[in-house]
Formats: structure tokens, C-alpha cells, sequence
């Protein structure tokens, strides 16, 4: 959830609005979401303080995959590069006996796509997300958050545009994340989200819900260090509608793994690192991503 680590985490939106007309999972085949965009400790909530996180995301795709897994027969390119600050408040307070954090994300982004003979590139501010948490700790190994995240969409926007920073729609995600972290032995994390997406008014189009899921598991060796392997798993639940008719065999499915690694200073700074490949996908791009993480002690 983007909200939550021991350190906390952030989260890079990616916005891969207009990647293409050809892949139609959700409207142009994007999702609010940077799937994978978690790792470990991605359920763990700090003391209560301030914190400053930082993501930093390199995406590229040049497969378009339609319904069946075949690929699509276009010159197709995709580059996202993303940079974006997280901050976080953890309170004293807490609500149904957990803490109680607010959190917001305010992306940045650089995105170049190519489509046949036409190319578009797009920089600048992406959908800002917003959002309360509640952080519990079952033990000392063993932690969990519930959040909901509210995407905005305050990027840029143009309904004839290949590249956008903008989903140009509201986005409400509940997300629990689930965190056993230990020093030396085994490490695991999976954070589970929802998505609810609103209309996009220019185009009369509504994406359909999301049930996405990223995980990583590895070993602590006992220095701060973990290293392991990471990614996500993503399907579409329900079908996009257009002007109030459903969109047919449009539902998208991916799925992610990669090497991963992680560094605990345990002075209140940690970073992660991961790569990842995508498989497994229907009527989206596929690709892969280059993931750091770390938090930036105030």
C-alpha cells in the first residue's frame, strides 16, 4: 500500500496514459498503479515522526500483447522515467487500535512513446495520491497496515495525446499490506490493492476494477542486509465501459518477478533495489523495470 515501511515507502505513479490504442486493458492499457512498485517492508509503519522517502522508477516496453497472449504487429516503444518524493506522517494517535499515518505521493515523470510512425513524449507532474493508514504490530517479526489511497488526477492531460502524465480520473485504492521481517532469516512481504476507478469525462470512459497484489521474499544475513526476489501479480476483475456499454475481451493480466535486494543501515535510513521482468500478460504492454527505493532521513 503506499503507505507503510519500516521507513516507509513511496510510491513512483507511472503513467503509461496513451501508451497505445492497440493494448485495451483499462482505457490505452494503463493503470493508476506502478505495479511492483513495493518491496520489503512494505507493511511495516514506523514510530511516530515525520518521514521523507524517495522513489525512483526506469519502465520500458516495446511488446503490445492482445487478449489471447499473442503479440501485436506494430513498432511499438515505451520509455517512463520516474522520480517521486513521499512524505509521511505518523501520529501519535491511533483509530481501532492502530497508528494512525497520512501519507502523500507527488510524482514526476518523462515519458517517450512510439507507435508506428507517430511519437509523443510528456514531462512533468503526475496524479498527487493522498491517504489515511492504520498500522498494526502483531510482534516484532510480524506486521500489517489497512489504507486507502485517493489518486487525483492533477497531472497533464490531453485526450489526443500519446503521452500523458495524467490518468485524467479519480482513483480510490484500499490496500492491506502484510510484513514478517527479521534479521537474519527469512523476509516476506505482500500488499494487496483494490482498485475503484472513475470516469475520465473527456472520453466518456470508465477503466474496470483491479485486483493487484506485489510480494518479495528473501533472506536477512544478520549485517542489513536482505536479498531475495520480487514482483506483482495483476488481473482485471471487471470490464471497462464506454458511453455506458461494456467494453469486450479487455481485461488485462500480468505478472512480474525479479532479483531483488534490500539495505538497513538501522539508523532510520534503508534502500531497496529491484529488477523485474513481466510474463504472463494479456491486452497490455510488456516490459520491464528497474526499481530503487529509500528513504531519506529528515
Amino acid at each position: 500500500m503506499k503507505l507503510a515501511a519500516k521507513m516507509l515507502i513511496l510510491f513512483v505513479f507511472i503513467s503509461i496514459a496513451s501508451a497505445s490504442d492497440f493494448a485495451h486493458a483499462t482505457e490505452t492499457g494503463g493503470s493508476i498503479y506502478p505495479n511492483g512498485n513495493e518491496n520489503f517492508m512494505s507493511g511495516a509503519m514506523p514510530p511516530p515522526g515525520v518521514y521523507s522517502l524517495l522513489y525512483a522508477e526506469y519502465f520500458s516496453a516495446d511488446i503490445l500483447r492482445d487478449k489471447d497472449g499473442n503479440k501485436v504487429p506494430v513498432d511499438f516503444n515505451l520509455k517512463v522515467h520516474a522520480l517521486s518524493p513521499r512524505f509521511v506522517w505518523v501520529t501519535d494517535h491511533t483509530l481501532f487500535g492502530g497508528q494512525l499515518a497520512l501519507h502523500t505521493i507527488i510524482p514526476l515523470l518523462d515519458i517517450d512513446v512510439q507507435v508506428g510512425a507517430g511519437r509523443d513524449t510528456e514531462t512533468g507532474l503526475g496524479d498527487i495520491v493522498i491517504g489515511p493508514a492504520l498500522g498494526y504490530h502483531v510482534s516484532d517479526k510480524l506486521h500489517y497496515v489497512l489504507a486507502i489511497d485517493i489518486n487525483m488526477p492533477t497531472g497533464s492531460y490531453d485526450k489526443t495525446a500519446m503521452a500523458n502524465t495524467s490518468r485524467n480520473y479519480w482513483n480510490i485504492e484500499p490496500v492491506v499490506a502484510i510484513t514478517y521481517v527479521q534479521l537474519k532469516g527469512v523476509n516476506a512481504d505482500l500488499k494487496v490493492m483494490y482498485d475503484f476507478n472513475f470516469e475520465n469525462d473527456d472520453t466518456d470512459y470508465t477503466s474496470g476494477q483491479e485486483l493487484h497484489a506485489d510480494y518479495a521474499l528473501g533472506w536477512g544475513f544478520g549485517n542489513g542486509w536482505v536479498a531475495g526476489i520480487g514482483g506483482y501479480v495483476y488481473q482485471q476483475i471487471t470490464d471497462d465501459t464506454q458511453n455506458g456499454n461494456d467494453v469486450a475481451d479487455n481485461k488485462g493480466r500480468a505478472m512480474a518477478m525479479g532479483p531483488s535486494v534490500k539495505y538497513d543501515n538501522g539508523k532510520g535510513f534503508f534502500i531497496t533495489l529491484k529488477w523485474q521482468e513481466e510474463a504472463g500478460v494479456l491486452n497490455r504492454a510488456e516490459g520491464h523495470s528497474l526499481k530503487l527505493k529509500m528513504t531519506l532521513p529528515i
